[in-house]
C-alpha cells in the first residue's frame, strides 16, 4: 500500500540498528493514521529520503497537495516542529499540523520545490540564500527547548575526550585554531535570535509563495551570522570538484558579508570553526572522519 525504498529502509537500520527496525515496522501503520487523521490520499515518497520518510499526498476534501513529514528515531521532531511554527512561514515552508503521537508534520506543498543546489551560478545562489536568511532570522521565543550554538560549540570538548591524544585524526593546527576562532566569536557575539541551524543549498527550494523558501530546519539560537556556516560547506563534493574552490569561497564570504551586514572575518570565521567541527559531528554520528569537510574548512582557513 505505501511505498518504502529499500535504500531507505537499509540507511535506517544502518544509523539506528534496532530502533531504525522497529520504527520501519511501525511505518506503514502510522501512514495509515495519518491518512485517516487528516483525510489523505498517500503518494509516492520523494526520490531523495535521507534521515525521515517524506512522501507527497493529497487531502480529498479539496485535492490540495501537501507533504507528510514522518521522522524517524532521531529526536528533532519537538525541535523542528516547534522552529517551523515559530518562523510562521517567513522564509520557512508552513506547518500544517502536527501528529505528536507518531512524530509527524504535515507540511505546506512547495511549487515548484527545486533546489538551490540545481542553479548553476553559485553567486547567484549565495545571495538567494542570504534572501532566506534575513527573512527566516525571528526574535529567540519567550519560552522555548531550543539548544544554543554555545551548547553546539561543546562538540569540541566531547571531540577531545573521544580521542587518548585529544586530536585523533584530525590536524592540531587546524583544530586548536578552529576551537579558539569559535570561542571567540560565541564570546562576542550579537543579538541571537532563532536559527534555521542547517541551511544549505538542499534545504532551500524555489516557490510561488516566496521566491525560494527552507525546509529541514534544526532550531538553534544565536547570532544572525552564525547562519552563514552550513552555505559556506556545501554541497560536498561539488563544491571541491570547481576549477577553482578558494574563489568560489572568498565570493562567497564577500557576498554574504556585503548582503547581511556583517563583518567578511566573521563570516570567514564562522564558516571555517563550523566546518572543523562539522567533521567531529560526522564522527560522532557515523565514525566518518570526512575529508571533503575538512579539505572545504582548508580553503576557508586560508
Amino acid at each position: 500500500m505505501f511505498v518504502i525504498p529499500l535504500k531507505f529502509k537499509s540507511f535506517m537500520q544502518d544509523i539506528h540498528g534496532e530502533d531504525g527496525a522497529a520504527w520501519l515496522e511501525r511505518l506503514p501503520a502510522i501512514l495509515a493514521a495519518c491518512a485517516e487523521r487528516w483525510d489523505l490520499e498517500i503518494e509516492a515518497p520523494f526520490a531523495n529520503l535521507s534521515f525521515h520518510y517524506v512522501t507527497r499526498a493529497r487531502r480529498r476534501s479539496d485535492n490540495m497537495p501537501v507533504v507528510l513529514k514522518a521522522c524517524s528515531p532521531t529526536n528533532e521532531f519537538v525541535l523542528e516542529s516547534s522552529a517551523i511554527a515559530h518562523f510562521e512561514g517567513h522564509g520557512m515552508v508552513r506547518l500544517l499540523d502536527t501528529f505528536p503521537e507518531h512524530e509527524v508534520m504535515l507540511l505546506e506543498y512547495i511549487t515548484p520545490g527545486e533546489l538551490l543546489i540545481q542553479m548553476e551560478d553559485d553567486e547567484e545562489a549565495t545571495r538567494q540564500a542570504a534572501g532566506v536568511m534575513r527573512r527566516l532570522w525571528r526574535p529567540v521565543p519567550e519560552r522555548h527547548k531550543f539548544p544554543s550554538v554555545i551548547d553546539w560549540g561543546k562538540g569540541f570538548q566531547r571531540l577531545h575526550a573521544h580521542y587518548s591524544d585529544g586530536y585523533g585524526p584530525f590536524p592540531r593546527r587546524m583544530l586548536d585554531e578552529a576551537e579558539r576562532t569559535f570561542m571567540d566569536l560565541l564570546a562576542s557575539m550579537d543579538t541571537p535570535v532563532l536559527l534555521h541551524g542547517d541551511l544549505h543549498h538542499e534545504n532551500i527550494l524555489q516557490s510561488e509563495r516566496e521566491l525560494w523558501l527552507a525546509i529541514d530546519p534544526k532550531g538553534v539560537i544565536g547570532e544572525p551570522a552564525y547562519e552563514v556556516g552550513a552555505l559556506l560547506r556545501n554541497p560536498l563534493p561539488g563544491l571541491l570538484r570547481r576549477s577553482d574552490p578558494r574563489r568560489v569561497q572568498e565570493r562567497r564570504v564577500a557576498i554574504l558579508s556585503e548582503e547581511l551586514g556583517i563583518d567578511r572575518e566573521r563570516v570567514r570565521g564562522w564558516g571555517f570553526s563550523q566546518a572543523v567541527l562539522s567533521v567531529w559531528w560526522s564522527v560522532e554520528d557515523s565514525g566518518d572522519y570526512s575529508q571533503d569537510t575538512m579539505a572545504c574548512a582548508e580553503l576557508l582557513a586560508e
